[in-house]
């Protein structure tokens, strides 16, 4: 993600080509090990929690290393404004980004959704009546928890992850590395949230799958837009006075 390499170079059409693309990547191995390994529905041996939050993980390095020399590899609308804001991307490219990204995610959920109309029998409606792996708040929320607990937890995981593209990509930075310690750091943050709200920190993936939860993950669906972005607009200002040296 925002990998430290020169975009400008690339073409908008080849950055639009690869948000696509990220974003697909990482959507399509969150949510589809939430749909299909998680084991939420039934009592099997599923992957469990730990299983999705390093699903997203692993499909954020494959994605990041195969396209963030074209993009910067953001896949997330909350990286791409922080970035903006933290001075490190030019706003006039974010509706472009955003957009990609939002393409991206919902060709993910479509094909999972496809893949799962020939499930076993009852596969398709169990997994549309439990959310389609969607975000939520109180009854929406994998533990019950209420919205305060999930406006708070969305925001500062989200400034977190910001915080963290934002030094790994630095000038300063180790070059290599940033896909594996996002990468980390996304796993990390899904352990801790998934209970509290499913985990969003990423508005284009709580689209993706609402869209196919249902009308109730549509109703809430503003939180995971509100929250990410307030999250990734506070890291994004505060980036340069905690990790910029004078001048940088």
């Amino acid at each position: 993600m925002s990998e430290k390499v020169d975009v400008e170079e690339h073409s908008m059409t080849a950055r639009v080509l690869a948000e696509i693309w990220g974003t697909f990547v990482l959507v399509l191995g969150l949510i589809g090990a939430a749909i299909f390994a998680a084991g939420f529905h039934e009592d099997t041996n599923g992957v469990g929690i730990l299983g999705v939050a390093l699903a997203v993980g692993i499909a954020v390095l494959a994605a990041a290393y195969s396209v963030g020399r074209i993009s910067g590899a953001h896949f997330n609308p909350a990286v791409s404004v922080g970035l903006a804001f933290a001075q490190r991307m030019p706003w006039k490219d974010v509706p472009a980004y955003v957009l990609a990204q939002i393409v991206g995610g919902l060709l993910a959920t479509t094909l999972i959704y496809l893949i799962a109309t020939d499930g076993p029998l009852g596969f398709l409606l169990m997994s549309t009546e439990a959310g389609f792996a969607s975000n939520g708040y109180g009854e929406g929320s994998p533990g019950g928890f209420g919205l305060t607990a999930v406006i708070l937890a969305e925001v500062f995981f989200t400034a977190l992850l910001v915080w963290v593209v934002l030094g790994t990509t630095h000038k300063l930075a180790v070059v290599g590395f940033a896909p594996l310690a996002i990468g980390l750091t996304l796993t990390l943050i899904h352990i801790v949230t998934i209970p509290i709200s499913n985990t969003s920190v990423n508005p284009a993936r709580s689209l993706a799958t609402a869209v196919y939860g249902g009308a109730f993950p549509m109703s809430q669906l503003w939180v995971f837009i509100v929250a990410p972005l307030a999250g990734a607009a506070l890291a994004g200002l505060t980036y340069r006075v905690m990790l910029n040296r004078k001048g940088d």
